[in-house]
């Protein structure tokens, strides 16, 4: 790896930040290889057989020892894990050491899906999450994602953050990853080096504090903020601690941590006591630059529920009744906690439990998706969705057939493919125990049903 050039006034802020000698092992750490990380999905069976070693911080995180070709790991497209970058998992330990009650949960910018995968495995079938992204190319990729994770428990939106005015006190999370100066991943992206100014910095801080200002009010009382960047400088990262205690009230939290990380704490002195950040610099975590903080808002804060809507109306959705809602779930050997809304004659599942929450965000913002997509219904034939495929939901009553790598891979690149002794019908394929799709057997030929705007081109 070439030596990297840094931007002169990013060395001064950089050297201001950690004084000459620690300069020295951050640009050498700097011009090292970065490590390639992934997360393995909870709900989803899958034996990792590359070498590997356990990220600290995450119960389901490793460094892998080579980066691997993903694209032709059929697994990978099964959903079994996200590639992530390993300081952002920190999140998860924040969730599990500050035992942070499950429940809505709303993540402000969540393309193109690792932080909001994290979130989904967190919630399980206990919370509901709002995946939101502003730039509609990226809502694809995180509704893609969001359905290759397959838990069911995530809406997608594309929205900016001003459209959330009318759910105030509503969420009992809001992480909000920041769009910054990327200064943390100067080592793996040299855009981010060659855009990077005082200028932008100033500019990604009074971005930042616009977006702030909406997403602090979104949390409801005893609710959680956690707000993150990829960048060191302190005008992006403590003085946004200082802003949001000046614009609301918040409670600081302080997250435990094993000094073997080498996280750095840092505190910031408001008039409402220390609040406290983490900083990962790369010489002395095995990650890329990152910055965290959690803040608790007061349980005195406004809180928001939803009040219960007689009528659902929506310009596209239709909502079906419990009894129909029932027969369904009862028809598809599902666990009973379902309910059904249908789009252009495909029915969706969400939780039960969180119907209300659901009807609210569908009626204020602009969905992408959301659940599960089952499919349609012709007579007494389920015609399945590709979205029910990779879902953690059973599939009762379909046949399933195996394939090895080279046969899941041609399936992925949707290539014409025949099988000997194949009944006739609906087959649901797979690699390693994993749902890659679904063909149906005609008897002269097979039809591939994986989408074709997701097939591999390699």
């Amino acid at each position: 790896m070439s030596e990297i050039q840094l931007p002169a006034d990013f060395e001064a802020q950089m050297l201001s930040l950690l004084g000459k000698e620690e300069f020295k092992d951050f640009k050498a750490a700097i011009n090292r290889n970065p490590r390639t990380s992934i997360r393995l999905n909870p709900f989803k069976t899958f034996a990792l057989s590359w070498p590997k070693s356990p990220i600290p911080w995450s119960s389901a995180g490793y460094f892998l020892e080579e980066r691997p070709s993903f694209t032709l790991d059929p697994a990978f497209h099964a959903g079994a894990y996200y590639v992530q970058e390993a300081s952002s998992m920190f999140i998860e330990h924040i969730l599990k050491s500050l035992h942070i009650p499950k429940g809505v949960y709303l993540d402000l910018a969540g393309a193109p899906g690792g932080k909001s995968t994290l979130l989904s495995s967190y919630l399980e079938n206990e919370g509901l999450l709002v995946a939101n992204e502003v730039i509609q190319s990226r809502a694809q990729i995180l509704k893609e994602n969001a359905i290759k994770w397959g838990l069911g428990n995530i809406v997608v939106t594309n929205n900016d953050p001003d459209h959330f005015s009318s759910f105030e006190g509503f969420f009992d999370l809001v992480l909000v990853d920041a769009p910054c100066s990327g200064e943390g991943m100067f080592r793996k992206d040299p855009q981010a080096r060659e855009e990077w100014s005082l200028d932008h910095v100033t500019l990604c801080s009074s971005r930042q504090k616009r977006i702030m200002d909406q997403a602090g009010a979104l949390v409801k009382g005893g609710g959680y903020l956690i707000y993150s960047t990829c960048t060191f400088n302190e005008q992006e990262n403590e003085d946004m601690i200082r802003f949001l205690t000046e614009e609301f009230a918040f409670e600081p939290v302080r997250v435990p941590l094993e000094k073997s990380w080498g996280i750095d704490e840092t505190e910031v002195e408001t008039e409402d006591g220390s609040f406290f950040g983490y900083r990962f610099f790369p010489h002395k975590v095995e990650g890329e630059g990152f910055f965290i903080t959690v803040l608790k808002r007061p349980n005195s804060a406004s809180t928001q529920e939803p009040g219960r809507i007689k009528d659902f109306k929506h310009p596209v959705l239709k909502a079906l009744g419990n009894r129909d809602s029932e027969r369904l779930e009862q028809e598809l050997g599902f666990n009973g906690a379902g309910k059904y809304y249908t789009l252009n004659d495909s029915y969706f599942r969400i939780n039960q439990e969180f119907y209300r929450y659901f009807e609210k965000i569908a009626q204020a913002l602009s969905l992408r998706y959301f659940g599960v997509e089952l499919g349609k219904k012709q007579k007494n034939e389920w015609i399945p969705s590709h979205e029910w495929a990779l879902s953690i939901l059973p599939k009762e009553g379909f046949l399933t057939y195996a394939l090895d790598q080279e046969q899941a891979l041609e399936f992925l690149r949707k290539n014409e493919q025949s099988f000997e002794d194949l009944p006739k019908g609906w087959i649901l394929f797979t690699y390693q125990n994993l749902p890659l799709g679904w063909g149906k057997n005609l008897g002269n030929r097979m039809n591939n049903y994986y989408p074709k705007e997701w097939r591999i081109r390699m």
